[in-house]
């Protein structure tokens, strides 16, 4: 069984999944098996509510400030998965701040609005624009939803801002200086705060 809570940096991480819609030319995951404290992040076989419960437990997250769902996939492709285990941690630590890492495609990948209720259970979201056009992104991401996908996400980003606190837009400093200011523009229109992420520290 591959790890499903790991830290890094300090940080503590769930990873609940594999699955992703997308296949990014930059990808952490495409360095290696694993990050952190983490053995193996590669599932065999998905894991079960049951599986990441017994993995939060084995953890004790009474004393954890704060965690991160972000593994190997995105945590929106095991949709039900990730809502009920953002319950159970804070039935464990209800002052818990709890982040979600993601791709803002669950609206897509869920096939319904989704924005309003994961931030409803989240501190805050950081979701990876990656580039300033739509373009620039399905060639980047190499995503499943070729077209739909960028405009999606944006979508998905300024829904997260009417109802969560810290909402963030991200890039990966892979893309030129020219690019990320373009991002940063993209970004201001949907009233999340901008970010550059290191793609040399994976996060």
């Amino acid at each position: 069984m591959a790890d499903i809570v790991y830290t890094l940096e300090g940080g503590v991480y769930l990873n609940i999944t594999n699955k992703c819609p997308c296949n990014c030319a930059f990808c952490i995951r495409s360095k290696g098996d694993a990050v952190g404290d983490a053995e193996k992040l590669w599932f065999d076989t998905e894991p079960t509510i049951d599986e990441i419960k017994k993995a939060i437990d084995d953890f004790d997250f009474t004393k954890v400030d704060s965690a991160v769902f972000c593994g190997y996939g995105e945590p929106t492709n095991a949709y039900d998965n990730l809502l009920e285990a953002v319950k159970y941690i804070r039935s464990v630590n209800p002052n818990i701040k709890l982040r979600l890492n993601t791709n803002g495609l669950s609206d897509l990948i869920n096939e319904k609005d989704t924005a309003k209720e994961l931030s409803s259970l989240f501190d805050s979201i950081s979701i990876s624009l990656n580039e300033p056009t739509s373009e620039k992104y399905d060639k980047i991401t190499r995503n499943i939803y070729k077209g739909k996908a960028f405009d999606a996400l944006l979508k998905f980003t300024k829904e997260c801002v009417k109802y969560c606190k810290k909402v963030y837009l991200t890039v990966v400093d892979v893309i030129s200086v020219e690019e990320i200011e373009q991002a940063r523009e993209v970004c201001e229109s949907t009233g999340a705060t901008f970010r550059v992420r290191s793609f040399a520290k994976g996060r």
